[in-house]
């Protein structure tokens, strides 16, 4: 059952890639769909075992690594927190397969995208069931791997490949990060099996390890670099610019890649790795802070943003923010439950904005839609049911987690926590403001798109539409049945040994007894977002360009995405390319090459041209030659006999 539940998708991305062009796309599409239906089926019946029947077990299928003191098994570890995962990635994960099998139908390398999602997939699955840091590494570059080449999908489109490269470029500062900290918990610790480490951290909590010539607390350097690994993949401020340009990829991708998997590898990984971070406090606030901050600054610039897809991935990056600052305060069970309703909502919206894309013909400018909730009604009903979901409006399933997340943050006590709790609240004002501003100027007012744009518009056909009806029932009833296993009164027996909380530091526990305006404020503020986004875009809707002239500055300044891109181009890519130009021209070109093989090579060719001109071709010129030659013989012979 497990391992049918992991290397499925393992098995249709082989079959897909290999053999796709001997079986046509429909076989590929059948056979990858067809796998990832039985592998959600399996993963169903294991959260069942494992989750709600208290069964957690691993599975050793061989030895991997074997070399000295390091050793490394291939395991499948199926605990509480792994089949939560894996239940989710396989269940969007089926949806947008079968999704992609319409909105990919007029592509020309349908069986290649079908392997890469499937690939993609298993490598995710791989990183949630590791058992040990080694083969969470290798499923954490897989991840990386396949989402370069899903990005970078449509090579012929230079923005496309683009966008592939700056997610590669800007993960592997990321990973670079991870991979040190794995280092450093092998040179502690002396293993990289979680079970070892984990059961090893309190005696190692006040041991000192020295980096860059500089002694730190072990403990809490290790996780600092781990979260700059986390950091990376799951779009954090300051390694998150790749999230919104990688949208250059076709929609199913943003879905799977932007909403329920890689992005929220980061959360899963710093929950698998709580036994470390409760003894790190420092990184902890860390984590909070910046947190608190990436869902106030994401939140900002999706206000201004007009590509459909484009607001969504900034939302995607905000609501990271909040599972963050989750983790910062210990709030580990809440972290995963918005991260478990939100891979729902948030798969809803980018398949819906891939129905609307594909009823406008691919245009994905909002400013060029309106007036489609008529011609599209069912894509419209379902993209108030992501954003009803996303603004945390009661009974939906974002209401019970990002409450949830805010009353945790409060409920810490300190004022790094309350910081983050005022944030979220900002925060939460923005999603729903820019949410409805994107359903409003998308659905409503008067048709901008050209005339043959809008009598072509149509509802998708019903193999998109109908993982769209699933995603929207988790959409509706995530929050309410997830609620009392994730965060309320059977949360410590749900989760058992897979989360670790030091004692006086359960967040949780004290959110259910924060006062009455905590915990209605977040409600509050997405209402009074949502009527104000109606007033600005249903009534008033000359405003918001009065408002844009007001305040210019501002309003360029979120537009242009806080100018991070600008900055790090200025500060990253112009000497990166100075650098490379003089160590290519001069370096290698002149020094290298010039002293080197091209030295040698001149040196050989004036030579062969120097003894060519002594083979004239004329006999007494070999003659003289020879002569020259004896008496040279000669003479040295008789220099050396009579010395």
């Amino acid at each position: 059952m497990e391992t049918i539940a992991v290397l499925s998708p393992l098995l249709g991305g082989l079959i897909a890639g290999l053999f796709g062009r001997l079986i046509g796309d429909k076989a590929a599409n059948m056979v990858t769909c067809l796998l990832m239906v039985v592998a959600t089926a399996c993963s169903v019946i294991l959260f069942k075992n494992v989750a709600l029947e208290k069964a957690p077990h691993i599975v050793e299928l061989f030895t991997w690594i074997a070399s000295g003191k390091l050793n490394v098994p291939w395991a499948l570890r199926f605990d509480q927190l792994a089949v939560v995962m894996v239940v989710m990635v396989n269940l969007v994960s089926c949806a947008v397969h079968i999704y992609s099998v319409g909105y990919m139908s007029h592509d020309d390398a349908r069986a290649r995208f079908m392997s890469y999602l499937s690939l993609f997939t298993f490598a995710m699955l791989m990183l949630v069931t590791a058992d040990n840091f080694a083969q969470l590494f290798f499923g954490w570059e897989g991840v990386g791997l396949m989402s370069y080449l899903l990005i970078g999908f449509w090579n012929k489109k230079d923005s496309a490949n683009n966008a592939a490269i700056k997610a590669f470029v800007m993960n592997r500062i990321g990973d670079f990060g991870l991979a040190l900290g794995i280092m450093a918990v092998f040179f502690l610790f002396g293993t990289l099996n979680y079970d070892a480490v984990f059961a090893d951290v309190v005696n190692k909590q006040d041991v000192a390890m020295i980096f860059l010539g500089h002694e730190f607390n072990a403990i809490n350097l290790i996780c600092a670099l781990l979260f700059v690994g986390a950091m990376g993949k799951s779009a954090q401020l300051g390694l998150h610019t790749w999230l919104p340009d990688a949208m250059e990829g076709p929609t199913p991708v943003s879905a799977l890649i932007h909403a329920a998997t890689m992005v929220t590898a980061g959360v899963f990984m710093v929950v698998r790795m709580s036994p470390l971070y409760e003894f790190a406090a420092p990184v902890r606030e860390f984590i909070t802070v910046l947190g608190a901050l990436t869902a106030f600054v994401a939140a900002t610039i999706a206000l201004t943003q007009f590509d459909i897809k484009r607001v969504i991935a900034y939302s995607t990056m905000s609501q990271l923010g909040y599972m963050f600052f989750a983790l910062g305060v210990s709030a580990y069970g809440a972290a995963m439950f918005h991260l478990f309703t939100h891979a729902f909502f948030k798969a809803l919206l980018f398949l819906g904005a891939g129905s609307v894309i594909h009823a406008m013909s691919g245009e994905q400018d909002m400013r060029r839609m309106g007036g489609l909730y008529k011609l599209i009604p069912t894509t419209y009903t379902l993209m108030w049911i992501g954003n009803l979901a996303l603004a945390g409006i009661p009974f939906f399933a974002g209401y019970y987690s990002k409450d949830m997340i805010l009353e945790a943050a409060f409920a810490s006590g300190d004022k790094i926590g309350h910081f983050a709790y005022w944030m979220g609240i900002a925060a939460a004002l923005m999603t729903a403001f820019y949410s409805w501003r994107l359903l409003f100027l998308t659905f409503h007012g008067k048709p901008r798109a050209d005339k043959h744009t809008m009598e072509h518009v149509h509802e998708s056909p019903l193999v998109m539409m109908a993982p769209l009806y699933v995603l929207a029932a988790g959409a509706l009833g995530a929050g309410w049945w997830g609620y009392e296993l994730f965060v309320g009164e059977s949360r410590i027996a749900f989760w058992g040994a897979s989360i670790f909380i030091n004692a006086g530091q359960d967040s949780i526990m004290e959110a259910h007894h924060v006062a009455k305006w905590v915990k209605l404020l977040p409600t509050l503020v997405g209402a009074a977002g949502i009527l104000l986004a109606y007033i600005l875009y249903m009534q008033a809707t000359n405003l918001p360009g009065k408002i844009v002239q007001a305040f210019k500055v501002v309003h360029s300044f979120l537009y242009h995405k806080w100018y991070f891109d600008e900055l790090y181009h200025i500060i990253g890519v112009v000497p990166a390319f100075f650098i490379g130009d003089k160590l290519w021209k001069i370096g290698d070109g002149k020094i290298i090459d010039g002293m080197g093989p091209d030295a040698i090579a001149a040196g050989i060719a004036s030579s062969s041209r120097g003894t060519g001109k002594i083979q004239t071709g004329y006999v007494f010129h070999y003659a003289f030659a020879m002569l020259i030659g004896v008496v040279c013989f000669i003479t040295a012979y008789l220099f050396i006999a009579y010395r």
